[in-house]
């Protein structure tokens, strides 16, 4: 076993480290067959049908990393401030330059002994740099690449689910679509035909999500104990969530869910900071 101070390698030279990340401290990788492109933009800085995706130590969800032949190498330079410590083991940053415009530390070289010559991105989010547009294949994809071992079935129901707040009824269906994603608690999402709007207030909040696309949201209209954006839809789903299509879900973390006549409890998630704290919605798929 290969051992870094910051990581640990299983194996030798296998042909991957396959599988998801089971342990904070241990390394995934595993080739895709995908073709990837990242734009940067009118410029396409990667473009690669050898791509391969791997889980960094400590990281829940998967990044990208190319073979240098397949990334516009004339478009990087060795990073002015390198950021240090924000890579497990990655010593070696750039810098993408285009057309004058400069985006710090958009790439760092893989620490990585079975996979030399390769080269890491860091996915676009909104105020933290990175390339403008990812692709898979020929499908935008937003916020970081798709996990494979991640699940996301939207299935439709006929449980009777009812949405309420301070009391309050938001919605009240028979024909809710049921979203199972790994890792979260249930989706209960509403066709618009059953939720009260005039009890609600759309907002400007927008978020991304990589295994469903883009959601816009809502608030409670008037007082009320529920935080900010408590509920959203995505009006144009990709194809695997189309089941979704405007239809309206709320955080389970924030109101109170009655499923065939029993009360939910409340859950704990990754969204409950958030939620707590009245801060901006994140993306609904981590």
């Amino acid at each position: 076993m290969y051992r870094h101070p910051d990581l640990i390698w299983r194996g030798s030279v296998p042909p991957c480290h396959c599988g998801p990340v089971t342990s904070d401290d241990v390394v995934r990788w595993e080739p895709s067959e995908r073709w990837i492109r990242g734009v940067k933009g009118e410029l396409t800085v990667v473009d690669s049908r050898r791509a391969i995706l791997f889980w960094e130590a400590g990281r829940k969800v998967p990044l990208y990393a190319f073979p240098e032949a397949d990334i516009r190498l004339d478009a990087l330079r060795p990073a002015a401030e390198p950021a240090v410590g924000s890579h497990p083991g990655a010593a070696e940053f750039y810098d993408l330059d285009v057309a004058g415009a400069v985006t710090p530390n958009v790439a760092w070289r893989l620490p990585l002994p079975e996979l030399p010559g390769h080269l890491a991105f860091g996915w676009f989010r909104p105020g933290q740099g990175g390339l403008d547009h990812w692709y898979e294949e020929d499908e935008e994809i937003f916020v970081h690449p798709r996990d494979p071992y991640h699940r996301v079935d939207a299935l439709s129901s006929s449980r009777h689910v009812v949405v309420e707040i301070d009391g309050r009824v938001l919605a009240d269906t028979r024909e809710p679509v049921l979203l199972f994603e790994t890792g979260l608690p249930v989706r209960y999402y509403i066709p618009p035909k059953d939720v009260r709007f005039e009890a609600l207030e759309h907002t400007e909040q927008v978020t991304r999500c990589p295994y469903k696309g883009i959601a816009e949201y809502w608030s409670v209209r008037g007082e009320s104990t529920a935080p900010p954006n408590v509920a959203w839809a995505y009006p144009d789903p990709i194809p695997a969530a189309r089941q979704v299509r405007d239809h309206v879900a709320f955080y389970n973390e924030a109101v109170d869910l009655i499923v065939d006549g029993q009360r939910l409890a409340r859950p704990e998630t990754v969204f409950s900071a958030f939620i707590a704290g009245g801060e901006k919605a994140v993306a609904h798929g981590v």
